[in-house]
């Protein structure tokens, strides 16, 4: 019976590399796709990152009863949606999973699927770090937003509180210094389960 190893942290934590990297190394951990109805960002592809699908379409499958969880973002430039669905690409007797999701996602997710079947994989990175991270990241985009980093980077000290990890479950944390070392954390609780 496969898991489902649920990458959370605070923007620019690093999760998207160390998910990447986890996915190229092991094969056998397969990616699960979340949604989002945010506007394509410079580099993504449609389904490699996310599924983007505009609000009616959401709606739709909310309908349907196919929502994991979800979440909106009141950001500068309207109320983006991310979320999980149920839609077959999650099958625990085929092996082990990943994603990206946060804290609140996290705890749905694992609601959904059992307990058992769910694993944290929480990252972190120092505050000043993120920032500087979350800039650079920005400026690249086609039209930057230096007010819509600042909106997540506050919104992350309440997401991520210490009172959320620990009424989450979430005590076991992976410091994003080393990007080797961190693979190396991460790969060992891929081989424990946990």
């Amino acid at each position: 019976m496969g898991k489902l190893f649920v990458f959370m942290g605070k923007s620019a934590s690093g999760k998207d590399t160390l998910y990447r990297e986890i996915l190229k190394r092991n094969p056998a951990v397969m990616p699960v796709i979340p949604y989002t109805t945010r506007p394509v960002r410079a580099g993504e592809i449609q389904g490699k990152e996310y599924h983007f699908v505009t609000e009616a379409m959401m709606r739709q499958m909310e309908s349907m009863g196919k929502i994991v969880e979800r979440r909106c973002y009141e950001t500068v430039r309207g109320d983006w949606y991310y979320f999980t669905a149920e839609d077959g690409q999650i099958d625990f007797e085929k092996g082990n999973y990943a994603l990206i999701s946060t804290l609140e996602g996290y705890e749905k997710i694992r609601d959904f699927y059992g307990g058992e079947n769910v694993v944290p994989i929480y990252i972190e990175v120092e505050d000043f770090t993120r920032l500087r991270r979350s800039l650079e990241r920005e400026r690249k985009q086609k039209n930057p937003c230096a007010s819509e980093v600042c909106r997540r980077f506050l919104a992350d000290e309440e997401d991520f509180s210490e009172e959320k990890l620990k009424a989450a479950g979430v005590d076991k944390r992976i410091v994003n210094e080393s990007l080797s070392e961190a693979i190396c954390q991460i790969e060992g609780i891929l081989k424990r389960g946990r």
